[in-house]
């Protein structure tokens, strides 16, 4: 794999390093652009304003979503609304609360005119590419993974907030990516599966942000060599990379998908062009691509099984080494305990699930190798979740199930949860390699703060089926198998999701009254933003990256995700315990400018000659994260601070765009500090001019207070549209939406 830091021009179809003498219009060749332009509003030449075609959202966000789009004046769906429901069905944690959202979602779908998909029917993903898909298409999803591309469709995964905008008929801001052409030659060897593939991408990308923000263009003669599920398995993974989206080239093989799938119409070819021009280059050979695995904890920790076999101490001591570095709680990963006298890795557990790794093809390739088999009766156990239940029937059908179960492992239904640590926990201190999206810390599950830890590695599914066929000895496929299989073809039955699926899209009964259940609560007004702010850093996190499973856990919180106030107090659980503690006690005195603690503040500050109007004061609390916001979409990482009283977060770098874009929905300023400005834990930040600075984009004027000391401080925004600084100034989205309607106004992007 070659990364090209530098633009290229397709000339006779292939990329050549050069700049075209018109730079806009070679650029707006490009199939991403070409899509982007063609869902654009076209007012603002300096931004985009995108109307996505479909949404799609999940059991652990959509609840959210509805509530603050009816809060900010929702009247129906305005296009089509996929809610799913497949994250939380099976963690039931808080007696009813799981299936009360989902009767609130069925609900919701006959009011508002949506399309509702049960519990156990598929997981998001994959209803989406097989039912919402098609060539040209954009989808907007409230799920990192919302990608598509392979099928000829953007996908996009942002916070709740951006879809409640979508909801209420206005549009998704951003400027134009830039896109990075990743062009694909040569033909993967047997054993070679698509996380493989997706792992040596991140591996390879993730680190240095080579397509940070950036949209991923798939191109090039190797395409045609893999088969449409093999190109899905590794879009959906593009997400780990940290890129906006992706967007492939499509042929006959995609218009053989859609046909297989009932819409032939969905299907257009999309080709690279002539002359088209990208920003950047990622060149890949498939033939030599290897079996791959991604230690913990990220998806980027990528290396070939080979390579880790050769030397199992020297990567397993760096990958637990690292590890225990972010850890919290004392406890400690043990890797090297797996390393057995012959200096073979043993494994407890083994997973295929989810929309990466429990597709047909995946499962199919994994069922071939395990035939004939025995995984054992030890510690190693095998799980498999298919990924919908027409692909369930197929494998049902074409004798895959059988095999599996018939090998001893278990076969289970549609569910996301071995992805975000809701289900197949592994003990204290094992390890399970997965064929799933992510191996955050503690995506599988465990508790540091109560002495639990457990580790995951990420591998294909192919490399997994060999490591049954062993028994929980860690083995690559590409060394086990020496012939592709011929994969017997499903027939894929629709009628599932006719009978089952409620589409009321464009059939809304505003008559119809929502099902609420106990737990599905209101978010809590959120102040305004005043002339001045100040804030107190209630958590310091120096780590490389914070993801958003740190800021708010995955797992059994699932069941809190629609009730603020309860879930607002997982908030940092797994990294900084003392966090929420702290957070209230702000939020208890944040009305109260004479509390000791503020007027101690606000008294060092004026003896440096620094005043503030104690009336129009805001106060709050903020975190302090050097580069936050990797992972999920979930807004609720950034909702829960807000809940709590946050009021600002402060870091070098935002992770992704989303994390940003949810810090902005919920009235938290994402500021940027400069290079040595940590603030730590307990310090004060005062700008005084806040509301000013942020609506008219001017300097920040702005100090901290720590260790009896005042020094100056630097602090920038970034980039910010006219709307969300509005958005800031108001306090957050809904107050937002809630003035216009106040004023009778539409927002600009509308």
């Amino acid at each position: 794999m070659k990364l090209i830091d530098k633009g290229v021009v397709i000339e006779n179809g292939k990329p050549v390093i050069k700049q075209p003498q018109d730079l806009k219009a070679a650029a707006d060749k490009t199939i991403a652009a070409r899509i982007l332009h063609a869902h654009d509003d076209h007012e603002d030449p300096s931004l985009l304003h995108i109307r996505f075609d479909s949404l799609t959202s999940h059991d652990i966000t959509y609840v959210g979503i509805i509530q603050t789009a009816r809060a900010s004046g929702m009247k129906s769906f305005p296009m089509p609304y996929v809610l799913t429901n497949c994250h939380n069905t099976l963690c039931a944690v808080g007696g009813t609360i799981n299936e009360d959202d989902h009767q609130f979602a069925l609900s919701a779908a006959h009011k508002y005119g949506g399309i509702y998909v049960p519990p156990g029917m598929a997981v998001i993903h994959s209803y989406n590419r097989e039912m919402m898909t098609a060539c040209g298409r954009m989808i907007l999803g409230s799920d990192s993974h919302t990608r598509y591309g392979a099928l000829g469709t953007m996908g996009i995964g942002e916070g709740g907030g951006e879809l409640a905008r979508q909801l209420v008929n206005c549009r998704y801001e951003l400027k134009m990516p830039e896109v990075v052409l990743v062009y694909v030659h040569g033909k993967v060897k047997p054993g070679i599966g698509p996380h493989d593939a997706a792992l040596a991408i991140c591996g390879a990308v993730y680190a240095n942000g080579f397509v940070k923000n950036r949209v991923m263009e798939f191109a090039g003669p190797g395409i045609t060599s893999l088969s449409q599920e093999f190109r899905n398995g590794i879009d959906v993974m593009t997400t780990e990379t940290t890129c906006l989206s992706s967007i492939w080239e499509t042929d006959d093989k995609t218009a053989d998908y859609f046909a297989r799938h009932g819409r032939p119409d969905a299907y257009a070819p999309l080709r690279i062009e002539e002359g088209a021009y990208y920003q950047r280059c990622i060149d890949i050979d498939l033939s030599e691509l290897q079996s791959m695995i991604a230690l913990p904890m990220h998806p980027s920790y990528a290396l070939p099984i080979k390579e880790l076999k050769r030397d199992p101490y020297k990567y397993l001591q760096e990958a637990q080494d690292r590890a225990n570095k972010q850890l919290n709680g004392g406890v400690k990963m043990d890797l090297v305990s797996h390393i057995d006298e012959q200096g073979r890795i043993h494994v407890d557990q083994g997973i295929i699930a989810g929309c990466s790794g429990g597709t047909y093809e995946n499962i199919y390739e994994a069922t071939e190798i395990l035939a004939g088999h025995d995984t054992g009766c030890g510690e190693f156990r095998l799980s498999v979740y298919p990924d919908s239940m027409p692909v369930y029937k197929g494998l049902v059908e074409n004798g895959a199930v059988d095999k599996i179960i018939t090998a001893g492992g278990i076969f289970r239904e549609a569910f996301c949860g071995p992805c975000f640590g809701a289900g197949e926990t592994p003990a204290n201190g094992e390890f399970s390699i997965r064929h799933t999206t992510r191996n955050f810390p503690n995506r599988e599950g465990s508790k540091p703060t109560e002495g639990q830890i457990a580790s995951v590695g990420l591998m294909d599914a192919r490399s997994i089926a060999a490591t049954a066929v062993h028994q929980g000895i860690l083995s690559a496929a590409d060394e086990e198998v020496s012939s592709a299989p011929v994969i017997q073809p499903y027939v894929f039955d629709g009628s599932i999701y006719t009978k089952r699926v409620y589409n009321g899209w464009q059939k809304a009964d505003p008559a119809y009254k929502l099902r609420f259940g106990p737990n599905i609560k209101d978010w809590p007004e959120q102040p305004s933003l005043k002339d001045s702010l100040l804030v107190k850093v209630v958590s310091h996190l120096d780590d490389p990256v914070t993801t958003t499973d740190e800021l708010i856990p995955s797992g059994e919180t699932s069941s809190f995700r629609s009730n603020p106030e309860r879930l607002a107090q997982f908030t940092l659980s797994r990294r900084d315990p003392d966090y929420v503690d702290q957070a209230k006690q702000i939020r208890q005195i944040r009305d109260d400018v004479s509390a000791p603690e503020i007027q101690m503040v606000l008294s060092a500050f004026a003896q440096n000659g620094i005043h503030t109007d104690p009336a129009q004061l805001s106060i709050g609390s903020a975190i302090y994260a050097r580069k936050p916001g990797d992972g999920s979409a979930r807004e609720q990482a950034a909702s829960c601070q807000r809940v709590l009283g946050g009021a600002a977060n402060f870091a070098r770098e935002y992770a992704t765009k989303r994390y940003r874009s949810n810090c902005i929905n919920w009235g938290m300023i994402p500021f940027l500090t400069e290079e040595g400005e940590q603030l730590p834990k307990g310090s004060w930040v005062l700008i005084t001019n806040v509301r000013e600075a942020l609506l008219q984009d001017l300097p920040y004027k702005a100090w901290v207070y720590q260790d009896g000391k005042v020094q100056p401080l630097h602090l920038t925004t970034g980039d910010l549209s006219e709307d969300e600084r509005e958005i800031l100034a108001d306090g957050c989205l809904i107050n937002y939406y809630r003035s216009l309607h106040e004023k009778r106004l539409n927002p600009k992007t509308c």
